[in-house]
């Protein structure tokens, strides 16, 4: 049975490593906090290489959404631009404060927000966008920056699924006035439980980012903002210190398996003429963590069935648009003044997207040799 993610192999492969450290945290004693912690927040920022740079850990990625945007000083009302073709976090993080969701369409390619529809949905109620870094590669977040210096508004960049990933010059983490990922086991970079972390070169931020994660307190029992509890545990950070040490060489492997995949299917619509297959277009500007291999398939559920006749695991990122998802049809309706939703990229998108194995610990060839033999 092939595993999607391939977790199992990845710890044999750094077995040893991972004993130490996880057997260190087990006998320092200190389990919230301490050196592990603050050793992976300066690993984590010096990986990335930008000066001034703060990384500030924390208890998952839909956490650091959340902390990010009470530091930014979202209020009740306040609208947020999101994709519509993602996972609900951003959405649903904005939500949850009592902001007001507003959803933008994608690339029919690139999958990622479309800067076109963030320009046509910007209101005077408007005050931040935020950019998702799909699958592992960067959103245009040069685009976005213009519209969001023009108008005034935040950018925050979700890099969840892109730890590790460039855009140009300049390293995922770094796009935004407020950058997040998450360690969540099954990411590139993942730990043995639910992690996140927020990035950000704005040291009043960083310090008020430390703040909300801690109950909003500098020290024992001194509250200056209201916070939550939003802490990494030091066995986290002892795992994914191993795991980031050979995180760049994992991330090659990844984009060889995805150019595997890619010479494979630019020529399997030719072969199977009632099932197009495409995958997913890779930016020229960016260099993806290939955190999910996807395609775009006409005939998607003719091709989930040969991979089911062969035994190839699959996941569906996202089976429906993040509007007509039921926690949000109060909010569409009407009642927050927010109009109807027009995505006609997302909805595709949704209809036609499914992912492939492609971890570091992932036999590619096997997978393309079940295919071709099919």
């Amino acid at each position: 049975m092939i595993p999607f993610v391939n977790l199992q192999k990845q710890r044999d492969f750094y077995r040893n490593e991972l004993a130490e450290a996880e057997k260190a945290v087990l006998d320092s004693g200190c389990f919230i906090g301490g050196p592990q912690v603050a050793n992976l927040e300066k690993e984590l920022a010096d990986y990335i290489g930008s000066p001034d740079l703060q990384a500030i850990s924390c208890g998952s990625g839909t956490d650091a959404i959340t902390i990010a945007l009470l530091a930014l000083g979202l209020q009740p009302g306040d609208e947020v631009i999101v994709p519509d073709f993602t996972f609900i976090a951003p959405a649903e993080c904005v939500a949850l404060l009592g902001g007001v969701p507003v959803f933008a369409d994608v690339d029919p390619c690139t999958l990622q927000i479309a800067p076109e529809s963030v320009r046509d949905l910007v209101t005077d109620k408007t005050v931040g966008i935020i950019g998702v870094d799909l699958f592992g590669q960067c959103a245009p977040f040069e685009k976005l920056k213009e519209i969001a210096e023009a108008r005034g508004l935040w950018l925050l960049e979700d890099a969840a699924q892109a730890f590790g990933a460039k855009r140009g010059n300049q390293m995922a983490c770094t796009l935004g006035d407020i950058s997040i990922t998450s360690f969540y086991p099954t990411k590139p970079l993942g730990c043995y439980g639910d992690g996140g972390a927020v990035f950000t070169r704005n040291s009043q931020l960083a310090e008020k980012i430390r703040m909300i994660a801690n109950h909003g307190s500098k020290g024992h029992y001194s509250h200056e903002v209201l916070g939550i509890n939003s802490r990494l545990d030091a066995f986290q950070a002892a795992v994914l210190r191993v795991k980031l040490r050979h995180l760049k060489e994992e991330l090659e492997i990844r984009r060889n398996n995805a150019c595997k995949y890619s010479d494979f299917f630019d020529k399997f619509s030719l072969l199977k003429k009632d099932c197009t297959v495409k995958p997913q277009s890779l930016d020229k500007m960016n260099e993806s963590t290939v955190a999910q291999y996807t395609l775009l398939i006409e005939n998607r559920d003719k091709f989930i069935e040969m991979l089911k006749a062969i035994d190839v695991p699959y996941c569906i990122h996202y089976p429906s648009t993040l509007s007509q998802q039921k926690c949000f049809r109060e909010i569409l309706a009407g009642k927050t003044g927010n109009g109807p939703v027009y995505t006609p990229n997302a909805n595709k998108a949704s209809t036609q997207a499914l992912s492939l194995p492609v971890c570091a610990f992932t036999d590619v060839d096997e997978i393309i040799s079940r295919i071709k033999n099919f």
